[in-house]
């Protein structure tokens, strides 16, 4: 079962979230808090949360300045950002920062869920209105010139994984098995010198790949 955590600080928000996804036979919900602080105050560290829901708009530390904070505590936990910001500055934040998906607050209960289960298997999501200024943001700032040497395979992999699919759906489009879309994955991972999907995302929207 994936187990998540909540941390938003809008009860008539977090509370129908909450008692969806706690419905679901996929997930168990730790449990959901109000701030940043109030999830390092909760949070049992020998049984952290595979995926964090968290608002970027909260009392006390914010959304965005707690993804480094939460990644170095819990450096295997995913964090999705649920938020009504869409504008592409927090966005490209967010996901610079580590998060590994992006979706608003008006996201459909299921998507919500089909979302949490994507990054669960390795993928990243976003809002389908958030990845068009993904996708906006990253034509207009495309660099005409390249200093990672990827080849073509791996720049396919690339634009595969700013799309958000998981290392299995990525072998499955390609044709290749998943230990094979994985070396290539550490091998990008090596040129780009990143460690996660997020990272890729990010140089992607910079316009460094």
């Amino acid at each position: 079962m994936i187990s998540i955590a909540i941390v938003e600080d809008i009860e008539e928000i977090r509370e129908p979230i909450f008692e969806f996804l706690q419905t679901q036979k996929e997930f168990v919900v730790l449990f959901a808090s109000g701030s940043v602080e109030e999830f390092f105050d909760t949070f049992d560290p020998e049984l952290p949360p595979d995926i964090i829901l968290l608002d970027i708009g909260l009392p006390g530390i914010s959304g965005l300045g707690a993804i480094k904070l939460i990644k170095e505590k819990l450096p295997k936990t995913e964090i999705i950002m649920l938020t009504v910001y869409d504008d592409a500055n927090k966005i490209f934040q967010a996901i610079s920062s580590g998060a590994s998906g992006y979706l608003l607050k008006n996201t459909p209960l299921e998507k919500i869920k089909e979302s949490v289960i994507e990054v669960a298997n390795g993928g990243a999501q976003m809002s389908s209105s958030i990845a068009r200024k993904v996708f906006n943001y990253f034509n207009n700032n495309v660099s005409t010139d390249s200093e990672y040497s990827l080849t073509k395979k791996e720049k396919e992999i690339v634009a595969q994984i700013v799309d958000g699919l998981s290392y299995k759906m990525i072998a499955a489009n390609l044709g290749n098995s998943i230990e094979t879309i994985k070396t290539h994955a550490k091998n990008i991972y090596k040129k780009l010198h990143v460690n996660s999907k997020a990272e890729v995302v990010a140089k992607s929207m910079r316009g460094e790949i």
